[in-house]
């Protein structure tokens, strides 16, 4: 793994290792508290395979922790390639407690984009607990070595057939929305099908436990555990998942010019309070400014006006509180949904002044009333 030419800042809760394939990779913190209890649930195993060794048992368990998610991490590799081969943009990967993320900055273009990428990682995962069981089957390796190989044979083939269960945040999910994004031609109708697959999945995990025990498999405190934090995990995905695809949904209906503020405009040199009234008189609820000759100059913040005190509003001017217009983005007031979000994503701004194709100001829009049309979806 090779350094980066230009190293990134350390991220909060984790670590960075370095590059592999062009993408950055950190370990979060929590890594450390799984690779110990890795290492405690293991020793029990060395003693039987390699007996006297003491406190050393435990170091041996670091070492298969350290080899496993070197195979979670191939994993993840596997899906930052096929992104890139797709001209997906890939961010980094993240080795955490429940196994690892790739940051894919682009939804797939195709449902076979989609299927590819999200596929390959547990097939890779399967691929490399098969040959580290052939490996062991291969060969007269006794002791740690085929302990080692034996537990990474199991653990991967187990995330490989894990992570295709047919419900996001799985891998397996993808593969439900890229088969229903296919059949119907609609993504989203896919996303609402993984998302719901998800949840189901969810519910599983968490009643696992109880099936085992009625089934006559024994199961204590850890299973029961483990299982309400992986159906957490899977609830928290899928949940979030089906808002997104709520929203995107929605997008259609999200109007830029409906939800636009009337504007009134006064000017620049007038006192904050006669503004104030001449807007509520007319009903408006935003305050453009204009110059002596006439030209637009600014959009009056919300956020700066809430911090004037009302016995200074009758002396000081409104322009005080106004934003220029040159550092107020400006909207088509037609703009569509879909692209209207992206916006908010890469222009972000309390207030956004709206113009017709002829350049006319239709009026200004407010950060607030989008995200509160986005809570009513």
């Amino acid at each position: 793994m090779s350094e980066s030419k230009t190293p990134t800042a350390r991220r909060p809760g984790a670590w960075r290792l370095g590059t592999l394939f062009g993408v950055e990779v950190f370990v979060a913190n929590s890594w450390i508290f799984i690779a110990i209890l890795i290492a405690v649930v293991m020793a029990p195993r060395v003693d039987q395979v390699a007996p006297g060794l003491g406190a050393i048992k435990y170091l041996a368990g670091l070492v298969f922790a350290v080899l496993l998610y070197l195979s979670v991490l191939l994993h993840e590799i596997a899906h930052a390639v096929m992104a890139k081969r797709f001209g997906l943009p890939v961010g980094a990967i993240t080795l955490h407690f429940l196994g690892g993320m790739t940051e894919i900055h682009s939804e797939s273009k195709t449902p076979g984009q989609e299927f590819m990428v999200a596929v390959v990682g547990p097939l890779t995962s399967i691929a490399f607990g098969v040959g580290s069981l052939g490996l062991l089957l291969a060969t007269d390796v006794t002791g740690l070595i085929a302990l080692v190989l034996e537990a990474l044979a199991t653990t991967n083939i187990f995330v490989g057939a894990f992570n295709l269960l047919p419900g996001i945040p799985l891998d397996g999910g993808r593969v439900v929305k890229a088969a229903v994004w296919k059949l119907t031609g609609k993504p989203d109708t896919g996303l609402f099908a993984a998302a719901w697959g998800g949840r189901i999945c969810a519910v599983i995990a968490f009643v696992s436990p109880w099936i085992l025990r009625m089934l006559g498999v024994t199961t204590g405190l850890t299973n029961f555990l483990l299982s309400a934090m992986v159906a957490l995990f899977i609830w928290g995905g899928a949940s979030s998942a089906l808002q997104i695809a709520k929203v995107r949904r929605s997008l259609p209906t999200l109007s830029a010019r409906a939800l636009a503020r009337p504007t009134i405009t006064v000017p620049d040199t007038m006192s904050i309070a006669e503004a104030v009234r001449r807007a509520q008189s007319e009903g408006v609820g935003a305050i453009l400014t204009h110059t002596t000759t006439g030209e637009v100059s600014g959009v009056v913040s919300e956020a700066a006006l809430s911090t004037v005190e009302e016995e200074r509003r009758p002396w000081q001017a409104i322009s005080s509180v106004a934003r220029s217009i040159a550092e107020t983005p400006t909207l088509m007031a037609d703009i569509p949904g879909a692209e209207l979000l992206r916006v908010l994503g890469t222009q972000p701004a309390a207030e956004y002044l709206l113009v017709e194709s002829d350049h006319q100001i239709f009026g200004v829009l407010m950060s607030s009333d989008i995200e509160a049309a986005l809570a009513k979806i």
